[in-house]
């Protein structure tokens, strides 16, 4: 059978594009590894009527809506590869299963590579996080250490600063803060420390102090990284797409990249909350839509 779209990853994102095409009365296969980027994540927010649900509890509310549209196709399956022929593309997955498609979807996420620092995967989800639209409240006044040698990190720090004033800033051996935005910190009272981090101290996934390689240890309640994203993305970049400076796909504003009939969606192009990634996924499905339509009505 040759699919109308076939959808690379059971995220948000990928599950939106699908249900959108379904809708479109599109033949779609959703190929799902079930290796989610927020795996460790007890939580997510920000999505209106589903604040505060289970990444695994939407995932299967997501699936049961739809299991209605019988066009829609669900397959827990790897892609081993993906060839481009002249009017469709070829995929293959890791159990040599063959499938055919004329557009493709990613929407494959990206995976998060942690500071090299001991006991954070203890604490990374449940008290130590990434994104403060995600999880700034819940960290709301407590003493938060911000955790980064990235160059953006003043940035997160002026974020970060409105959700609690009880901060202390560590770069982790590195010196990316300027005389000007040390001054600045010093202003607002907020503590900087730049020697090496040795460890995260705590319990049952709850951290209760960070301690340097020098022996200083400073209680906190909470703190934000800044991950290094991994990209997902070798199938899509064998094929030709563009990827930018940050390692996601280069997309237009209806998910379509460079290459004809690939489109990409979500955490692959930028990552970013939840309800962010499912609308990118609708998006490049009304990319598809617009664009099979096209194609079929002058036939």
């Amino acid at each position: 059978m040759l699919y109308d779209c076939a959808v690379i990853g059971g995220g948000p994102a990928g599950m939106s594009a699908s249900l959108v095409l379904g809708r479109a009365r599109r033949n779609v296969i959703l190929f799902d590894d079930n290796e989610p980027r927020n795996a460790v994540t007890r939580e997510s927010h920000g999505f209106l009527t589903r604040d505060g649900v289970k990444p695994n509890e939407l995932k299967k509310i997501a699936r049961t809506e739809l299991s209605k549209y019988p066009s829609i196709i669900l397959q827990r399956m790897k892609i081993a590869s993906i060839r481009k022929g002249d009017n469709h593309f070829s995929i293959e997955t890791l159990e040599g299963e063959l499938y055919s498609a004329r557009k493709i979807i990613f929407a494959t996420g990206v995976k998060e590579a942690l500071p090299n620092i001991e006991g954070i995967q203890t604490f990374y989800g449940n008290s130590i996080y990434s994104c403060p639209y995600c999880d700034g409240w819940e960290m709301k006044e407590k003493a938060i250490a911000i955790i980064s040698n990235h160059q953006a990190i003043f940035e997160s720090i002026k974020l970060i600063y409105n959700w609690s004033k009880n901060l202390i800033v560590c770069t982790d051996g590195s010196h990316t803060l300027s005389e000007e935005e040390k001054s600045e910190l010093e202003r607002k009272e907020i503590q900087l420390f730049e020697q090496k981090v040795k460890q995260l101290v705590g319990n049952e996934g709850m951290v209760k102090a960070i301690r340097f390689a020098d022996g200083v240890e400073v209680p906190i309640e909470g703190g934000f990284i800044t991950p290094e994203w991994v990209s997902t993305t070798s199938i899509a970049q064998s094929l030709g797409c563009e990827i930018d400076k940050n390692g996601g796909l280069n997309t237009d504003g209806l998910g379509r990249t460079n290459i004809e009939g690939i489109y990409a969606a979500g955490d692959v192009t930028t990552p970013s909350q939840v309800v962010i990634a499912a609308g990118e996924g609708s998006k490049a499905a009304i990319g598809v839509n617009t664009d099979l339509t096209n194609e079929d009505f002058v036939k």
